[in-house]
């Protein structure tokens, strides 16, 4: 056999859980010590097996084995090796867990007469705000496992067909005899599928599924929030025997913007204006998502403070509701680097302002005639 896990089960780098499992119990069923005639090297091609799916199955040690190979395996989880017994090998393929669910009316996947539902799968999509406000069509390229087309899904080589299980009839099931009890378990002739393939698909090898490419158009609806998720039934995984396809979810998340920030339906955006303009007062020109606006801004206004645009924010994902505002916050910016002239023009403008305090600046007056008082331990 190969020296690479994947190989020796036969699955791609990228093959899931499931997939791992299901080429294990296929191969363990093959080369079982107990199900073969003796051979040394049936019992040799067991143990890799085993030993494929020990680290493969498990994520923290596939995880390190797909970085560093066999030897970051070894580093990190020691050198003794995998050991298999025949508990787990009853484990993996029903045994007791079905015998207790079928005891106390627990539900079994019943694989082989109704079929294996395809992956559901989950797409991170970026959008801009503007996508996001106006609604958009995206094209993406989705991997899944999709059906093979060489032989159409159904796993065998061209010009055969899968055969019925005589086992289990189909149905992936095996009534047991415990004791006074009958129960049903996994068909460990066809391991729950319910069908054999005896001649398996060159290309597929028997597992009727291939991993592909497909490119779809998701629409993005007007209005759409970070996080959100958007379900497209049947664009997953293929389902085997007849099973429904999985669905695909896409998750949206919103780029950073240059200028605006998103609160749920309302937009923030920051607008500088002089220390003259906050004095004086100005009409002040404003982006928003529909080109530019025009705010009117008092004199005498300070730093800090909002203008509030209705209905200038964001769309409304629900008809029924109303668009989201535009609040602009003007920060008045204090100006730098002074020449003398401006200091000596400042200067003379401070002592007018000093000669009426309480008309100029009302909050700065009574802000220090609390100083004032809490130092002379007026203050509570």
């Amino acid at each position: 056999m190969s020296d690479d896990y994947y190989e020796i089960l036969g699955v791609q780098r990228g093959a899931s859980d499931a997939d791992i499992k299901k080429a294990y119990r296929r191969l363990a069923m093959k080369y079982h010590p107990d199900r073969s005639d003796g051979k040394p090297e049936d019992e040799e091609n067991f143990k890799q097996i085993s030993e494929a799916y020990a680290v493969l199955s498990d994520s923290e040690k596939r995880s390190v084995y797909d970085q560093y190979g066999k030897d970051g395996i070894k580093g990190q989880f020691g050198q003794g090796g995998f050991s298999f017994d025949s508990r787990n090998f009853e484990d993996l393929f029903g045994g007791f867990d079905d015998v207790f669910q079928n005891i106390f009316g627990g539900r079994t996947r019943r694989r082989g007469s109704m079929g294996e539902p395809g992956d559901d799968l989950q797409y991170d999509l970026a959008i801009s705000l503007e996508q996001a406000a106006r609604g958009d069509t995206v094209e993406i390229d989705v991997n899944a496992m999709r059906h093979c087309d060489t032989c159409k899904g159904t796993g065998a080589k061209e010009g055969s067909s899968p055969t019925t299980c005589p086992g289990c009839g189909g149905s992936g099931q095996q009534a047991i005899d415990r004791g006074f009890l009958r129960v049903a378990t996994t068909c460990t002739r066809c391991q729950g599928e319910g069908q054999i393939i005896d001649k398996p698909c060159n290309v597929c090898d028997g597992r009727a599924r291939v991993p592909k490419r497909k490119s779809l158009s998701v629409t993005v609806p007007a209005g759409i929030d970070d996080g959100m998720r958007l379900k497209l039934r049947g664009e997953g995984g293929d389902g085997l025997r007849g099973g429904p396809t999985g669905d695909l979810y896409i998750e949206f998340s919103l780029k950073r913007h240059h200028i605006f920030e998103r609160e749920g339906p309302n937009l923030y955006c920051q607008v500088p204006i002089s220390f003259t303009q906050a004095a004086m007062g100005t009409d002040l020109e404003v982006p928003s998502l529909d080109g530019k606006l025009r705010i009117k801004v008092p004199e005498g206004t300070q730093s800090g403070r909002d203008f509030r645009l209705r209905g200038k924010g964001m769309p409304p994902l629900r008809q029924h509701e109303r668009n989201g505002d535009l609040i602009c916050r003007v920060i008045v910016e204090t100006p730098r680097h002074l020449t003398s002239e401006q200091r000596d023009m400042l200067t003379a403008f401070q002592a007018s302002l000093d000669k009426e305090p309480k008309k100029h600046s009302p909050n700065n007056e009574s802000w220090f005639e609390k100083i004032k008082g809490y130092f002379n331990g007026d203050a509570a």
